[in-house]
């Protein structure tokens, strides 16, 4: 992953799995309006909560049923109120060209909302990421770093009501 481009960065703690919920959902209220594409890359170790952040998100844009990890399946799609989101999962995968099986670009409309757990092990041959957001344990809480490598990601970050989770400090634009 391409870390070197990024325009706007912001820190987080957040105490509580409660509080991860709460990032998702405020990210959620703050996505940028149509079209290209959005990717938020998400990065941290297993059990960082990952997974919890993007059901958070995929909820609070609308989404009613079961949202499954997608683990074992690699991409989940979900239609939602701003349009089609994937939930991708890519910790299993063995090679980066085992994306071209899942017809991504095919199959998916060109404004979806991307959601990528281990962006890192996809390479190349993912979109670039708009929004990076790495989860590190901290006690029972979490400590979180959020970073725009895009004018939306910027955009989707400034918009973004963080004060509400604590923010922790903001780096000026590089």
């Amino acid at each position: 992953m391409n870390t070197a481009c990024r325009l706007h960065e912001v820190g987080l703690e957040l105490p509580d799995p409660d509080a991860t919920e709460r990032l998702g959902a405020v990210l959620a209220h703050a996505l940028p309006e149509g079209p290209p594409a959005l990717v938020l890359a998400l990065e941290g170790d297993l059990g960082a909560g990952k997974s919890s952040l993007a059901r958070a998100l995929l909820r609070t844009l609308g989404v009613q049923g079961p949202i499954r990890s997608p683990t074992y399946t690699l991409v989940e799609p979900y239609p939602t109120a701003r349009g089609s989101c994937l939930h991708l999962d890519l910790y299993r995968l063995a090679d980066p060209a085992e994306l071209d099986g899942l017809g991504l670009d095919e199959h998916y409309p060109a404004d979806a909302l991307w959601l990528v757990e281990w962006p890192d092990r996809g390479g190349s041959l993912l979109p670039p990421p708009d929004l990076v957001l790495g989860l590190v344990h901290a006690g029972p809480g979490r400590r979180a770093r959020l970073s725009a490598h895009s004018p939306r990601g910027e955009l989707w970050l400034r918009d973004a009501r963080l004060d509400e989770l604590r923010c922790k400090g903001d780096s000026a634009s590089r």
